[in-house]
């Protein structure tokens, strides 16, 4: 399997973002949005799925939501570069992950049909000092862009800062497991010969 690397810059009127992935790295993570959520919520995502990420993310507009989604659909974007045509790859996974008293699941078919559904059950208008639209923007720009199928759900919780951990985190675990190399797989997983 040839290097799963990827590097992608989005610049436009309002942001200036530059992502580059490693999927096949330790979970280096270095990140600067001038949003500390967000950075938070980034570093989770590479931690968790063994991905190497580098994230620059600079607003031009100064509007919080450009820069929050532009971020988002980079890193999403990034990711699907590097998965390629997906060839030797587990493709499918689960994970289920708690953060105290909160309970999070996400499942993925890294299938190249982009397909999302998310439930986050987030009740205060902000969190941490990002709105709940944007991070619930994050997530669906995030999974719009990783061209796969792929539901998030919160099943549970009392703490928004708690079920929105759990939802990246369990995203990241079940991305680490479908996008690691499978030595069975010779080919493309599907039975269609194409993804």
């Amino acid at each position: 399997m040839k290097s799963r690397k990827s590097e992608i810059k989005r610049t436009t009127k309002e942001t200036d973002v530059t992502v580059s992935v490693n999927l096949d790295g330790t979970g280096k993570t270095i990140t600067n949005t001038g949003i500390e959520f967000l950075d938070h919520l980034i570093s989770a995502l590479g931690k968790h799925s063994m991905i190497d990420l580098q994230v620059k993310a600079k607003s031009r507009d100064k509007i919080e939501h450009h820069l929050i989604e532009d971020t988002a659909i980079t890193i999403g974007s990034a990711i699907d570069k590097a998965l390629g045509n997906r060839t030797g790859i587990t493709r499918f996974s689960y994970a289920s992950v708690p953060m105290d008293e909160s309970l999070a699941e996400a499942s993925i078919d890294l299938v190249r049909r982009p397909y999302y559904n998310l439930t986050l059950l987030t009740k205060r208008a902000k969190i941490e000092g990002m709105s709940k639209e944007d991070i619930e923007h994050f997530f669906q720009s995030l999974l719009q862009n990783l061209n796969s199928c792929i539901h998030i759900t919160v099943k549970y919780g009392d703490n928004d800062h708690h079920k929105i951990e759990a939802a990246i985190k369990s995203l990241a675990v079940a991305l680490r497991i479908a996008a690691s190399k499978d030595k069975k797989q010779k080919g493309i997983p599907s039975t269609k010969g194409a993804m």
